[in-house]
């Protein structure tokens, strides 16, 4: 998309927990965010505030809410679950602090997981790519369990990217790593947005969200904006 045209657009986004007992929890209370294409924004708030709904809701991992969605200028509510599993493939690169790799299999391996259900004939010169773009080329056939914390990280990111999404979403993806470590992922962070790619961090850490050209603070459900530029 051109810059600075909107790629996520949230109105009056709320979130309501119901128990099996009839308690309900409202966890987002009318949320609205605009995220530009290019944008770099941190997301943060402390434990109950409404972060981990939110990302679910602009990850498309959740659509039982209320309000509008626009994703690319697409109204979500109106897709099918194929549409929205197919746009969310499409559009966003998850990354989390967990990593989520696969065990004693290898580094190009990982990076081709999400070709599993939607190969194309370039696969692997697009992962090998990927794992350039990280940084990690010398280790290619090296299995994730022999690597360094900050270098799973990095083949979690090449995994993010393989798909080419127009967005990252990145939840605490420091939150496993030293201080040294965490800050050579954030410049790697700083790099590939400066190439175009939009990206969302969830962090509690301040000097992680310095890294964003802005910060929403989330607080029981609606948040404050503070421009880090």
């Amino acid at each position: 998309m051109p810059a600075n045209s909107p790629v996520i657009q949230l109105t009056d986004i709320k979130k309501v927990y119901r128990t099996s007992g009839g308690i309900e929890t409202q966890a987002l209370k009318g949320v609205d965010l605009e995220i530009k294409a290019g944008d770099f924004i941190a997301i943060m708030g402390s434990s109950g505030s409404g972060k981990s709904s939110l990302m679910n809701v602009i990850g498309l991992l959740d659509k039982n809410f209320e309000g509008t969605y626009k994703l690319n200028g697409t109204d979500i509510s109106k897709l099918s679950d194929s549409k929205l599993s197919e746009l969310r493939s499409e559009s966003i690169g998850f990354i989390f602090q967990q990593f989520n790799l696969l065990k004693r299999t290898s580094v190009l391996e990982n990076v081709l997981l999400p070709t599993t259900y939607k190969s194309r004939p370039d696969d692997e010169k697009r992962a090998l790519q990927a794992i350039k773009r990280v940084g990690l080329e010398c280790f290619i056939d090296n299995h994730t369990n022999q690597l360094s914390g900050g270098q799973m990280q990095r083949v979690a990111i090449a995994r993010a990217l393989m798909m080419n999404p127009t967005i990252l979403l990145a939840d605490e993806p420091t939150g496993n790593l030293d201080h040294k470590t965490a800050h050579e992922i954030m410049d790697l962070f700083k790099q590939i947005n400066e190439q175009g790619t939009t990206i969302i961090l969830i962090t509690h850490e301040d000097d992680v969200a310095a890294y964003a050209h802005q910060k929403y603070e989330l607080f029981d459900g609606l948040f404050k904006k503070g421009d880090l530029r």
